[in-house]
């Protein structure tokens, strides 16, 4: 007998949720505490258009937080340990949050609107929340808040071809991570050069949830020339070019993980004078060094995916953590990501993923499998 998911009123459903039911959605995540489509009948056939063409997702569930007031940069500067500088209104940044601890707890894209105005668009956890209670007790004059913004994703190669069929070609001249404030057919939305693939593609974010199912409509209508399908973001090409999945690789409640063991060393400002949450323990960890590398693993065979992280060995014992594994079929292998101690990233011993009561051999890999333009 099929699982079923029950929908109540504690789960949000999106400006796309009727769209979707229509255009066959067969599955459902919760994501923000919103419903997120996981699948639309034929995960091969999605797959394939996202590699190969284009396919629309409904990502309503990547929520924006807002901060708006006088004070809303000196917040953004606060709550990342990025320097935002630099950042331009028009401009997004991949911006990582920590606790005072130095754990990551959320890796958004921040979109500088103006000044005064910032969105984070925050992968699945409470972070309105803790903006707002750093920004009332830091006295700060800003104001935290959750827009009526539902953010619809178009990626895959053929993706540019579309979006500037419906933009014009301001669409193509994008760079990445930038935006322009835009209307398509009086629809008012944000149209972004980003995505959660490698793909390439943008996310339109959509400005009023009663048009959800007009600009869902007029998007599909426009991409009927480049075979356009719906979907979900997809979890065996975030492996395949070794995108970061907060809550699947790490998350604040029970899989932590520091910015440096993510890879995320790079965009923390350690040298410059503005301050931010869990400076003094980033600073620390620095000193120190990561206690465990991301690598990633090819894993012999095709053991089911668990739904869940499972221990990475050497000889049976368990030093990392494979946090999510799937067959690739552009790889013809089943490949991972794994956290693993630092002092075994790189040596020559064997590796064995447990999965159940069976261990499955395993090798490192580097990351991405598979670079930007399909090469591996």
């Amino acid at each position: 007998m099929p699982l079923e998911i029950g929908i109540g009123p504690n789960l949000r459903k999106s400006a796309y949720f009727e769209a979707t039911l229509r255009d066959g959605v067969r599955s459902f995540s919760v994501y923000n505490h919103m419903l997120i489509p996981g699948h639309f009948g034929d995960p091969e056939a999605e797959y394939a258009r996202l590699i190969h063409g284009v396919a629309m997702w409904d990502v309503a569930a990547q929520r924006q937080v807002e901060l708006r007031g006088p004070d809303a940069g000196r917040l953004a500067q606060y709550l990342t340990p990025r320097n935002l500088d630099a950042t331009r209104v028009g401009q997004g940044r991949y911006v990582p949050l920590c606790d005072h601890d130095g754990w990551l707890i959320n890796d958004p894209v921040l979109l500088k609107l103006a000044d005064d105005r910032y969105w984070l668009s925050v992968a699945d956890s409470d972070i309105h929340l803790w903006a707002a209670a750093i920004g009332r007790e830091r006295g700060w004059d800003v104001a935290v808040s959750e827009p009526d913004v539902s953010p619809l994703a178009i990626q895959g190669p053929k993706a540019v071809d579309l979006a500037e069929r419906l933009f014009g070609p301001q669409a193509r001249d994008l760079r990445y991570f930038g935006f322009v404030e835009t209307a398509l057919d009086g629809i008012p939305l944000i149209l972004a050069r980003s995505g959660w693939s490698k793909q390439g593609g943008y996310e339109l974010y959509l400005m009023d949830s009663a048009r959800g199912t007009a600009l869902w409509d007029r998007v599909r209508e426009a991409g009927q020339e480049f075979g356009i399908g719906p979907g979900a973001p997809n979890d065996t090409e975030r492996l395949e070019s070794g995108l970061v999945s907060y809550g699947a690789d790490m998350r604040w409640q029970c899989a932590r993980a520091t910015p440096f063991e993510m890879g995320f060393g790079p965009l923390i400002d350690l040298d410059g004078p503005h301050d931010f949450v869990g400076r003094a323990a980033l600073e620390r960890l620095a000193e120190e060094g990561p206690r465990r590398l991301r690598i990633g693993v090819v894993i012999d065979g095709e053991p089911a995916p668990p739904g869940h992280p499972v221990p990475l060995c050497t000889e049976g014992e368990e030093v990392g953590t494979v946090s999510e594994f799937a067959f690739s079929p552009r790889l013809g292998q089943t490949i991972g990501v794994a956290l693993i101690r630092a002092d075994l990233a790189e040596a020559p011993v064997p590796l064995q993923v447990r999965v159940g009561a069976a261990l499955h051999p395993a090798r490192r890999a580097a990351l991405p499998f598979i670079k930007a333009g399909g090469t591996s």
